[in-house]
């Protein structure tokens, strides 16, 4: 990753540990440089028909269930925190159908009114108008990614694993796993998100948002996945989204686990 690009798309959006007031902005000669090294964008405008196109596309001829997993595992030691959330992009939008916004209408739209999308827990929109994903490319960079189950951040995110060059897992990748899924055997049966995200600060090289992430991640992959969805949440009720009601006694999916990781355990 460019250097000098990163920094052009972080400084546009924090400063001093917190997000920028007045809005977002950077001058016209650093957006086209880091637009150049594939780290700015545009504003999109795109119909919901268009990007499921366009994600289809992607799974048929070039992202693989393989690469998204050898990009989180590489991304483990390395801390390279932007490779990590193409798993749960894969895993969202991996089993789509060529669909249209208005084909198959939700009939309660908890994420969106397109049956198809709501059904994957994937916000979708019927047409975006001037879409900023230099507002999402830099929360992929920062912490791994925030709102992961959005369609136009999937697409983007999914896009961009596809400019990184051939990726590989080191045995501390498989190592820092191993205690991850240690970490969530040892939890209590009532512990929530919160205490398994404390007890990976132990064994991931991280800070709580890069974990909070992961956990989404995790959870939107399938590989931690509530056993029931009306537990009441915990916290303030906004930490987590796919991870707000399980609990320890869910443990992880060992199905999923061995889909997944099933060649590096």
């Amino acid at each position: 990753m460019d250097t000098k690009a990163k920094k052009i798309l972080l400084d546009t959006h924090w400063k001093s540990g917190v997000w920028r007031s007045g809005g977002f902005s950077c001058s016209h000669e650093d957006f086209q440089y880091a637009k150049s090294k594939g780290l700015m964008f545009d504003p999109l405008t795109m119909t919901h028909d268009e990007c499921i196109r366009k994600l289809h596309e992607l799974h048929a001829n070039v992202m693989t269930k393989e690469r998204v997993v050898t990009a989180f595992l590489h991304s483990l030691s390395t801390r390279k925190v932007y490779l990590r959330s193409a798993l749960s992009s894969w895993a969202l939008t991996q089993a789509l159908p060529l669909h249209t916004y208005n084909q198959q209408p939700a009939e309660q739209a908890g994420y969106s009114a397109c049956g198809y999308c709501n059904e994957k827990r994937i916000m979708s929109n019927e047409q975006y108008m001037n879409e900023d994903l230099n507002v999402l490319n830099f929360e992929r960079i920062k912490w791994g990614g925030v709102r992961l189950n959005w369609l136009v951040y999937c697409l983007m995110d999914l896009e961009c694993l596809r400019q990184e060059e051939e990726l590989t897992v080191q045995i501390e990748d498989i190592e820092i796993l191993r205690q991850m899924i240690q970490a969530i055997e040892d939890c209590g049966d009532k512990d929530a998100a919160r205490q398994l995200e404390k007890r990976w600060k132990q064994v991931l090289p991280s800070n709580q948002h890069e974990r909070d992430s992961v956990l989404e991640i995790w959870g939107y992959a399938g590989l931690l996945e509530s056993k029931d969805d009306y537990r009441k949440e915990r916290g303030r009720g906004t930490d987590f989204m796919s991870m707000a009601t399980w609990r320890g006694e869910d443990g992880y999916s060992r199905d999923m686990l061995e889909y997944y990781f099933g060649p590096f355990l």
